[in-house]
């Protein structure tokens, strides 16, 4: 995959003068709306996590949403909702997160909360600790619950790749036992009290990204970013199934 070359040049590597503020980085997986030749650290991140009844998306539901959204390094808002997922929650999910039936008696379908939570991803990329499991419960849900909305943010986009930090963590840090967010957050000195609740998870998980993108090997370009994310996905998903192939 090509990125545009936000120098000014055309493919000779010819320079033309008075045209660079005219051409923008186009790479796959990003959100049109944001400047991907400047830093993703400038740009706003909606971290999302997720508690739920179970590990199956089509099949089970949320319990509990949160995003956290950060910008240059620093958390600047919080938002969180305890769902009521119309059915009972399964004693070994309550053992993980410590939701129970009684915790979410009362509380809102995820229907009645929907809007309030795309209206804190817009304008922001996208980001989840394993992202593949968040995003994949959240699209699930939009889709059951039938929300199109006319401008749909970014982390709604399928076009759109999400951050995960858990993609760098499995590169940079691959001699370490685990790359879980829990044993992540200990080694960078990052405080994670409740986990397994999700403000405490997608704050602590933000806080992971910042102090991984203090590493000279992460890029600091959003389109250079994401295509880095693509390169290592890729990477990571062809040694699983060499080790996965039988000798």
């Amino acid at each position: 995959m090509k990125v545009a070359d936000p120098c000014g040049c055309f493919p000779t590597g010819r320079h033309y003068p008075g045209i660079a503020h005219l051409l923008k980085v186009r790479a796959v997986g990003v959100a049109s709306e944001l400047d991907a030749s400047g830093p993703w650290l400038d740009h706003p991140i909606a971290f999302l996590d997720v508690e739920t009844t179970g590990r199956n998306a089509a099949q089970d539901r949320l319990v509990e949403v949160a995003v956290v959204i950060g910008i240059r390094g620093d958390v600047v808002a919080r938002h969180s909702w305890l769902v009521n997922p119309g059915r009972p929650i399964p004693a070994e999910s309550t053992a993980v997160h410590g939701i129970r039936d009684e915790d979410v008696a009362g509380k809102p379908s995820f229907a009645e909360v929907a809007g309030e939570i795309l209206a804190t991803l817009g304008g922001a990329i996208p980001a989840a600790y394993n992202a593949v499991f968040d995003r994949g419960f959240l699209l699930a849900e939009l889709e059951r619950a039938s929300v199109r909305p006319e401008n749909p943010p970014p982390a709604m986009r399928r076009e759109v790749d999400w951050i995960d930090p858990l993609t760098f963590a499995r590169e940079l840090y691959k001699h370490e036992g685990s790359r879980a967010l829990g044993d992540m957050a200990a080694l960078l000195g990052i405080e994670l009290v409740n986990a397994h609740r999700a403000t405490d998870d997608a704050e602590a998980a933000l806080r992971v990204l910042y102090a991984l993108a203090k590493d000279s090997r992460v890029p600091r370009a959003y389109g250079s970013f994401i295509q880095e994310q693509r390169r290592l996905l890729r990477m990571q998903d062809e040694a699983r199934a060499r080790w996965r192939r039988p000798s």
